[in-house]
């Protein structure tokens, strides 16, 4: 049994009071971003609040992360809205399944780590958009039915609604830290408006939470290799945004707390909770950076303030809808807003003289796409495609060659940096073909043999030598370089020597 415990991490010290309040106020919280998220896919608010419910729970038991919140997110709306405006709801679930496949089989191929390429110029420009979205998305808050923005003493009122919501928690840690000061604002501003009788917006005047346990549910949809054409580039677009996202949400979350999570462990657990939520009549979703910062600036580190969240929303759902409509906008508008100050890194402001150009020009640029397009996904994707070329780029103008004729009349090039595609035909033009002695020596002791455009570089040079009768030795490869020539021995024919005064390490060992 204690195994069994130890493989869900439950072994580890909960501070059930702090864990419980912090479950009840994220799951208050998740309320208005589900019904909101649901809108956007065309979907009702019960398959937000579905979603929200079972992707929190499995993940929370199942996931590499403790203390993170996962639910219905803006990231997967996006990518769903056209599949349920053209095919309907039932092709949504069945897209939510197949998503959560992919996941499982992306975490269950260890295939997490590559997280790790994502630098840091990208992170800090998807935390940044991210927070400008979370404010941006308040801003509807101000509006009216008619979509009109709120004036006169209904504006005046929501504002000082929300400014007293937010002021609660910026102060309140500063006085005491026994209660959450989120779920403080909420309560008290609640406590304001039913007390003097304010007449402001409530999440009742979103749309009605009133539901029943989450229903199974097999997507009804035919089950045939053209409904895998219509649903397959849908999940495949909702995987990789739900795994970029959570696996991202993890990295922060793993800063914030100075502590490791598994990022394999949480793409499995992010695809059982997609597939459980496909069967559970959810929309899916991946982990929610705004919710998870929530739940650990109240003092969350365990898994039970998730379990709690969810638990609770279900609660909400099935019983206390009518209370929980009544819950003030305003509260919620001002939690958002605090998380969206807190998610900002303001750090990056400070550190932008002393900050490569590129990597500032990345932050932007990324900071830009995630906040216009909305899209997660592509806005990490392009920065790590240009941070991968700006390194390549750095990369190709470092290899040098020192040049030198022994007392036998040997040419030597003493080769420093790697030999890639970048770098070829730098490599090409360090050489004097013509007039060179008869006998070349090209030395790879500071260098390396990358790729097959490194291949093909060495060929070509070997041929302008051989043309003029001239030989080439390649010295000091190391073993793997050595190993890439021999799977290439049918593209490539070259003289490998050895210097008998030197040994390459793993030589040594052998």
């Amino acid at each position: 049994m204690k195994n069994f415990f130890n493989l869900f991490d439950f072994s580890q010290r909960v501070d059930y009071k702090t864990e419980v309040l912090s479950g009840l106020t994220v799951a208050l919280a998740l309320i208005p971003e589900a019904v909101a998220f649901a809108f956007i896919a065309g979907l009702s608010p019960l398959t937000g609040l579905y979603a929200a419910f079972v992707m929190g729970l499995v993940t929370s038991i199942l996931g590499g992360r403790p203390g993170m919140i996962s639910g219905a997110t803006g990231a997967i709306a996006v990518v769903i809205v056209t599949l349920a405006a053209t095919q309907g709801v039932e092709y949504v679930f069945a897209a939510v399944v197949l998503s959560g496949i992919f996941q499982v089989i992306f975490g269950s191929l260890k295939l997490g780590k590559f997280i790790r390429l994502v630098p840091h110029p990208v992170i800090f420009g998807f935390v940044n958009g991210l927070a400008i979205i979370i404010f941006m998305s308040q801003l509807d808050q101000f509006k009216g039915a008619d979509g009109n923005w709120l004036s006169g003493s209904t504006l005046y009122t929501f504002l000082g609604l929300v400014l007293l919501a937010m002021l609660i928690i910026w102060g309140l840690p500063k006085l005491t830290k026994v209660v959450p000061a989120s779920l403080t604002a909420i309560l008290v501003v609640f406590a304001v408006v039913v007390g003097f009788g304010i007449d402001t917006k409530t999440v009742g005047d979103m749309a009605s939470i009133k539901g029943g346990f989450p229903p199974f549910h097999i997507p009804a949809v035919p089950f045939s290799l053209e409904t895998l054409e219509i649903i397959f580039p849908y999940a495949l677009i909702m995987a990789g945004v739900g795994l970029i996202e959570s696996l991202l949400t993890l990295n922060i979350v793993d800063e914030i707390t100075e502590t490791r999570g598994r990022s394999n462990k949480e793409a499995v657990a992010q695809g059982l909770a997609n597939v459980a939520s496909g069967l559970f009549s959810g929309m899916g979703g991946c982990a929610m950076i705004g919710q998870s910062l929530i739940n650990i600036s109240s003092g969350a580190r365990a898994r039970l303030s998730g379990i709690v969240a969810s638990v609770m929303l279900l609660v909400f759902i099935m019983f206390g809808s009518s209370l929980i409509e009544q819950v003030p906008m305003a509260a919620l508008t001002g939690l958002m807003i605090m998380v969206s100050i807190g998610t900002f890194e303001w750090a990056s402001f400070r550190t932008i003289t002393k900050m490569p150009k590129k990597d500032i020009f990345l932050m932007f640029l990324v900071t830009l796409i995630t906040a216009i397009l909305h899209n997660l996904a592509l806005a990490v994707l392009i920065g790590v495609i240009l941070a991968a070329l700006f390194f390549a780029w750095d990369n190709a103008k470092r290899i040098r060659a020192r040049k030198y004729v022994d007392e036998k009349g040997v040419k030597h090039y003493e080769m420093y940096g790697p030999l890639f595609f970048g770098s070829v035909s730098a490599f090409g033009e360090k050489f004097d073909v013509l007039n060179d002695p008869e006998e070349v020596i090209i030395d790879f002791a500071e260098s390396r043999v990358v790729d097959m455009s490194a291949i093909e570089a060495l060929n070509k040079i070997t041929e302008r030598y051989q043309k003029v009768g001239k030989k080439v030795h390649l010295r000091h490869l190391s073993p793997d370089c050595r190993k890439l020539l021999a799977k290439a021995d049918e593209i490539i024919e070259v003289n490998i020597i050895e210097d008998p005064t030197y040994k390459v390490a793993i030589d040594d060992l052998a």
